[in-house]
């Protein structure tokens, strides 16, 4: 599973996620991609289970990045807790992910097999996500 080797600070707060991605929405190593289309935290074990999904159906082909890196603590209080006592222990990663972020990117398989592996590796995702070419892409 995805997560960061160290940190500064243990735990951080919510925050908010407006607006669409600074950078990150151009494809810049594979010719195919997956690109969000909504605002989501995204889970290290989501990006597991999407990346799993993505290589199985490449069956091991080709190369694939994954663009986005779960470094944001989430905690959570045990349950039956009483309220108070302090902020909870970090339980999870998540990746913040805004609108036109380039997920996963492939490269070195045809586009009919890219497409559907991306298909599938993007319903493991809890956002929804659309298939990419390169603009300079040439079969």
């Amino acid at each position: 599973m995805l997560q960061p080797k160290k940190t500064k600070y243990r735990k951080q707060q919510k925050g908010r996620m407006k607006g669409n991605t600074k950078r990150g929405s151009e494809i810049a190593f594979g010719s195919f991609g997956i690109k969000a289309m909504e605002t989501s935290w995204i889970t290290g074990r989501q990006i597991e289970a999407a990346r799993q999904a993505i290589t199985r159906q490449m069956k091991r082909e080709g190369q694939l990045w994954i663009r986005i890196f779960p470094d944001k603590p989430i905690t959570k209080k045990p349950a039956e807790v009483r309220m108070g006592k302090g902020k909870g222990a970090p339980e999870y990663f998540v990746a913040r992910v805004c609108p036109g972020r380039i997920l996963f990117e492939a490269d070195g398989v045809p586009v009919a097999v890219a497409k559907e592996a991306m298909r599938l590796g993007a319903q493991k995702l809890p956002i929804t996500a659309k298939f990419v070419v390169r603009r300079d892409y040439v079969e």
